[in-house]
């Protein structure tokens, strides 16, 4: 009964068009206050200890790395790279729109970034050259959800800090599921581009893919530095965020200089913005989870599970539901932040790997990121392609179909996740 009070009190104070995060907070604070003996320093305590993380110190700092990046001049290099390398087969700029895309989610962490940077350059590329702007559009939507897949990512530290599993083994896991799923991006891209005789870039030379690679090396380094740096134990993940951040300013300001002083002002200000915004979520989501704890929701949603007989095959189907569903109403910051501490219990109860858990989470994700009604790449896109949400739904249809096959592919096929993470950590 407890549990139908609080979920019908959240979703009645979303629908007055309230914020989540907010609307997070006074559910806890009405429940608390009206149907329990809590006492409010209890709560009040729980919100403090609950944001007193060392890994929750990595999402500014990652966040302001990517804004730097984004501002740096560091997009146009990696195209110019991704071109050079894929140009010359068929729907060659939609080849390297998707290799950019890569590229950048692996030094930004942030999907919304990778399709400003890469989509304000390369959809009036394609459009220049002849692609129609449904291809193009469908192509960076899609692909820049990866931005949140391959490490480092900011929805993966969101998951850690929900379910305490360790960051570096969640960033470790996204590589081979990034890797993957940007190939089958660019496999689509290809099929569509040949089938219709899109046009594609004269091959470029050695020469000239060495001197786009050299341009580009600062900004590639990056992803060497924090992966690596995790990787040989050099440094945490949070230690890692804060190194790229440094790493960052410095090759926009003084290695590549497409980032004059004047605008530094304005990269924090929208850093700050950002983090504030992300920052206040997850302190609602903690005093949620706590709520769920307290009322044992998911300990009786375990026990529920596992005395109907539900297997972890079937969960897990219930669960890719479950978040492609919520992708529809909430961001995937709340998403994770609400959902995770209710599943991940009934998913270690069923044998189910937390890291695995966390890149199936991570991929439903991306899936909610690029379709209506509250897909934030589709409107970032929407503003850059000039093209309405509706006819921007049927563009990316095509790459839409492709993360669902792959969705369901990294849910049934853990090793996927989980190889790199065991062979270096165990």
């Amino acid at each position: 009964m407890s549990t139908l009070l609080i979920f019908a009190l959240l979703v009645l104070l979303m629908l007055t068009g309230m914020p989540i995060s907010i609307a997070l907070g006074i559910t806890v604070l009405i429940f608390f206050v009206t149907m329990t003996s809590v006492p409010i320093e209890i709560v009040a305590l729980k919100l403090f200890k609950g944001i007193e993380k060392y890994e929750i110190m990595a999402i500014p700092f990652f966040i302001l790395a990517g804004n730097f990046l984004t501002h740096g001049g560091v997009a146009k290099r990696m195209i110019r790279f991704a071109m050079a390398m894929v140009g010359h087969w068929h729907g060659g700029l939609g080849l390297a729109a998707v290799l950019a895309c890569a590229l950048f989610a692996a030094v930004s962490g942030s999907s919304p970034a990778t399709v400003i940077a890469i989509g304000s350059i390369m959809i009036p590329a394609m459009l220049k050259q002849g692609f129609p702007k449904r291809f193009g559009a469908g192509i960076v939507t899609t692909s820049g959800a990866l931005g949140i897949l391959i490490p480092p990512s900011i929805v993966m530290v969101m998951y850690s800090i929900s379910t305490n599993t360790s960051v570096g083994e969640l960033f470790m896991a996204g590589v081979i599921p990034g890797i993957l799923l940007a190939f089958f991006l660019g496999l689509t891209t290809w099929f569509i581009a040949r089938k219709h005789q899109y046009p594609r870039l004269p091959r470029a030379s050695w020469r000239e893919r060495f001197i786009a690679f050299k341009e580009c090396f600062w900004g590639l380094a990056l992803i060497v530095v924090v992966m690596g740096g995790i990787y040989s134990g050099k440094f945490t993940a949070t230690e890692a965020a804060a190194i790229a951040a440094v790493y960052a300013f410095v090759i926009a300001t003084w290695v590549y200089r497409d980032l004059p002083f004047y605008r530094l002002r304005k990269v924090l200000l929208d850093s700050a913005a950002m983090s504030s915004m992300l920052l206040y979520i997850i302190t609602n989501a903690v005093l949620f989870s706590f709520l769920m704890t307290n009322e044992n929701i998911p300990q009786s949603m375990a026990g529920w599970i596992l005395a109907h007989g539900f297997g972890s095959l079937s969960f897990l189907l219930i669960v890719n539901i479950l978040l492609l569903v919520a992708g529809n109403v909430m961001e995937p910051s709340s998403i994770v932040l609400i959902m995770a501490p209710i599943l991940f219990p009934v998913a270690i109860k069923l044998g189910i790997d937390p890291v695995h858990f966390g890149i199936i989470m991570v991929v439903n994700m991306e899936v909610g990121m690029c379709h209506p009604p509250v897909g934030l790449n589709l409107y970032v896109a929407s503003g850059i392609a000039k093209m309405g949400i509706t006819e921007l739904t049927v563009a990316v249809l095509p790459w839409l179909l492709t993360m669902l096959a792959f969705l369901f592919l990294v849910t049934y096929v853990p090793v996927l996740s989980t190889w790199l993470p065991n062979l270096i950590y165990h």
